[in-house]
């Protein structure tokens, strides 16, 4: 939209179409007239000293306005675009010996990278999340349905296509979490950014044991309600379409709702893992060893029965868990399931 044309429309309509215009005239001190008179009529009977106060003048707050629709137009324009699928063409192991496959990961699948601590896993989830050409040590390549993507899209901070969970996340702003996800709602264009955060948190909390205030401070979240907190914002606000997660286990998370949640949003999840309640809960296992993708394993029928059979003893562990945390002794005779 050109300048001349956004200033020929009713100031009302483009505070009525365009929020983050009308964030702006607040932000600077301006009122908003009632009648129906254009922008750039609006502009005009502007009092000198206002904007003077502004520090800007009538031709440059038209040229900024402007600007700012288009870039707004251009984040939702991108955040419509659809991700169907991440291909993963190999590259080399630690010792030079070649990879020689081509896995392509689809919107909702989950797939589990397991190996030994220091195989590999996060070089893997790196190069997958720097949508890496031949760049890195291992020299594999990633797709975008299908296509090599451009620098643009590697390397701009408002295209990021993946999301990536570590295994120690800590935050340095002092806001309230409350306030923290409502101010991703709102880059985010969300028409009520208010009410996402409620929706956020409530989620967060149903995913970890220790329940926590929207209030709270960020900085003041264990290590279980941080990553609670940024799975639920993943899940719900952000526009990543993929999702890197590093050692989920030990984090007091849900592990199974977390995992549902994600792959509700058609969102394509990889996690690296030692638990078996995750390693079998994925479509495929990728094996790690020496630095390379040694090999992948479809999770199988059987696989998948015995999965159940050890949620059930999960499920007892929790139990124990929350009693301890309750301050309760355990002296009877354990009946594990069958």
């Amino acid at each position: 939209m050109k300048a001349l044309e956004l200033g020929k429309q009713p100031l009302t309509t483009v505070l009525e179409q365009h929020p983050m215009v009308a964030d702006f005239v607040t932000a600077l001190g301006f009122s908003a007239p009632d009648e129906h008179i254009s922008l750039s009529q609006w502009l005009a009977e502007l009092p000198d000293e206002a904007l003077f106060d502004a520090g800007m003048e009538r031709g440059q707050i038209l040229d900024h306005l402007q600007r700012l629709v288009a870039e707004v137009q251009l984040m939702a324009d991108r955040h419509a675009e659809r991700i169907d699928s991440v291909t993963l063409i190999g590259g080399r192991d630690k010792s030079g010996r070649a990879e020689n496959l081509e896995l392509t990961f689809r919107a909702g699948e989950i797939v589990c990278i397991v190996g030994p601590t220091g195989s590999g896993k996060s070089r893997l989830l790196g190069d997958i999340e720097c949508l890496a050409q031949g760049d890195t040590p291992t020299g594999r390549r990633v797709l975008i349905n299908g296509t090599e993507p451009d620098d643009d899209r590697r390397y701009a901070p408002d295209r990021k296509l993946v999301a990536q969970l570590s295994q120690n996340m800590n935050f340095v702003v002092d806001l309230s979490v409350r306030e923290l996800i409502a101010m991703h709602a709102h880059c985010r264009l969300v028409s009520a950014p208010e009410q996402m955060a409620d929706t956020v948190i409530a989620c967060a909390n149903a995913l970890t044991g220790e329940k926590f205030s929207a209030d709270v401070s960020v900085t003041q979240l264990s290590g279980g309600q941080t990553r609670a907190l940024m799975i639920a914002d993943a899940a719900l606000l952000s526009a990543s379409p993929v999702v890197l997660i590093d050692e989920i286990e030990n984090a007091g998370v849900d592990r199974r709702q977390a995992l549902e949640l994600l792959t509700r949003g058609e969102k394509i999840v990889l996690i690296s893992t030692h638990d078996p309640l995750l390693a079998l809960r994925g479509s495929r296992r990728l094996v790690i060893r020496n630095g390379g993708i040694a090999e992948v394993i479809e999770t199988s029928e059987r696989e998948r029965q015995n999965l159940r059979h050890i949620e059930r003893i999960d499920a007892t562990l929790m139990d124990i868990r929350e009693r301890l945390r309750g301050g309760q002794r355990i002296e009877e005779d354990i009946a594990w399931p069958n």
